[in-house]
Order: structure tokens, then C-alpha cells, then sequence
């Protein structure tokens, strides 16, 4: 792949692909339960990720999508885009997702890779969209690896999607095995 563009748009989309991933078959209290002591939650992150794909991809670049995002008012609950209210389904949070992402997709297929932007709430803001595609790439990249922890702490569910577990086994107790040796040398150290 020779297009610059077409190969950072294929890096988003795989952690996309990820992200979505890391939600299927999951019943609604595990998608909404704090997995972590700061509240770390699949639909959180997701909500989280879809608010920003809305504003790097929208604002940023006098593209605003309007979809309403009162989460992100000052006046709105501690952390609001890191965690779904009881009003916001799962399936609402994952069609925010899809729907931020068709806006994001629609903003990079119209601009070119040089396009100027501006994010208000970083102190340099003067941004390319080249710029902000790395850096919304590098941000899915690490929620989405929160989620493959939150994830395997639920349901023991690993991998980066359902035809690419990427581990080098399947077998549970050399699995078991080896958490048990890494335990065992984290005492004696």
C-alpha cells in the first residue's frame, strides 16, 4: 500500500476493529461494570473513543457532525464520556461508535493529509489532519488495549478479533502454568 492516507486509515480501522470486537456477546452488566478502581468499563471506553473520533475528526476541522455530546459540557457528571448512563443503552453507545467513526471516515476522505486544523484544548493547537490521524490511531491503539485487559478479566476472551486471537497457544493450563511461574518469581524477587 503505497498511499499514505490509505495506510493510516487502515491502522484506525483495525483498532476500530478491535474495539468493536471487544464488546460482542457481552451481557449489559458486563459491559457497564468498573473493572479497575478508577471505573475502567467496556461501554465507558467505547463512549469515550466515539467522543473523541466526534471532535478530532469534527470540530478540529470546522466539521461538526451534530451529534450531541452533553457529556462533554462543563456542567456534566465527573468523567461523563468514560462511562454510559442508565438511559444510554450498549446499543446506543455502539451506534454513537459507528456513527462517530462514518463522521471521522467522511472528514478523512474529503480533506487531504495536509489539511490544517485547530484543537482548542491543546496549548499548540495548529494540527494537519495527518497529524491527528496518528494521533487518533496512537489513542484507539492504547483504549484498545484497556479493553483487551477489561475484557479478559470478564470472560477470559483475549486476542485482537475473532479470526486473530494472536497468542501463541490455546491451551488453558500451560496458560495457567505460566500465571502461576510469574507469580511464584514476583514473590521471590
Amino acid at each position: 500500500m503505497t498511499d499514505e492516507k490509505a495506510m493510516l486509515r487502515s491502522y484506525l480501522d483495525a483498532g476500530r476493529e478491535a474495539v468493536r470486537w471487544k464488546a460482542e456477546g457481552l451481557a449489559e452488566h458486563d459491559l457497564r461494570r468498573p473493572m479497575t478502581s478508577t471505573g475502567t468499563n467496556v461501554l465507558g471506553v467505547i463512549k469515550h473513543l466515539a467522543t473523541m473520533e466526534l471532535g478530532y475528526f469534527g470540530e478540529v476541522f470546522g466539521r461538526p457532525s451534530g451529534i450531541p455530546t452533553p457529556w462533554m459540557e462543563p456542567d456534566a457528571e465527573f468523567d461523563a464520556d468514560l462511562w454510559a448512563t442508565a438511559d444510554e443503552s450498549s446499543a446506543w453507545v455502539l451506534d454513537l461508535y459507528d456513527r462517530a467513526c462514518a463522521h471521522a471516515d467522511s472528514t478523512i476522505d474529503a480533506l487531504a493529509l495536509d489539511s490544517p486544523g485547530s484543537v482548542p484544548w491543546w496549548p499548540s493547537g495548529e494540527v494537519t489532519l495527518h497529524r491527528i490521524l496518528v494521533h487518533v490511531i496512537q489513542e484507539t491503539g492504547r483504549h484498545a488495549g484497556h479493553l483487551d485487559i477489561v475484557r479478559e478479566l470478564i470472560d477470559g476472551a483475549v486476542g485482537r478479533g475473532p479470526r486473530n486471537d494472536n497468542m501463541t497457544t490455546d491451551d488453558q493450563a500451560r496458560w495457567r502454568e505460566h500465571r502461576d511461574r510469574l507469580e511464584r518469581i514476583a514473590r521471590e524477587a
